[in-house]
């Protein structure tokens, strides 16, 4: 897998996914929830929606606001396992490991971190 910051690097190149960013209400909310929360909520979020071996509405299963986790989800191409396998290899049709759900979180804390020093 990836080096995170390399990979956010590599993401901010991409017009759309660099088009994602927190707003004022989504950094409230995670000062309110605190980051360990926001933490759950993005594995909570990654093991039932993404971690599957096959989900029905792949591609369509991450809606794109209503949450700060939703947000960064797009702009780390960690929203979908077509996303996931073209930027970050993980291939398709088979149950995410331990390891790798743990990548993913990291790197949407990391982008919400960022976002929040914004």
């Amino acid at each position: 897998m990836n080096n995170i910051n390399d990979i956010l690097d590599k993401l901010k190149l991409s017009k759309f996914r660099n088009s994602f960013h927190l707003k004022e209400k989504d950094k409230l909310y995670v000062k309110e929830k605190g980051i360990e929360e926001i933490r759950k909520h993005a594995y909570n979020f990654i093991t039932t929606r993404l971690a599957p071996s096959y989900i029905p509405n792949d591609g369509k299963q991450t809606p794109t606001k209503n949450h700060p986790v939703f947000i960064a989800e797009h702009a780390t191409a960690t929203c979908c396992r077509s996303c996931l396998y073209k930027w970050h290899k993980i291939p398709k049709n088979r149950k995410l490991t331990e390891v790798e759900i743990n990548y993913i979180v990291d790197l949407i804390m990391e982008f919400i971190k960022r976002e929040m020093e914004n």
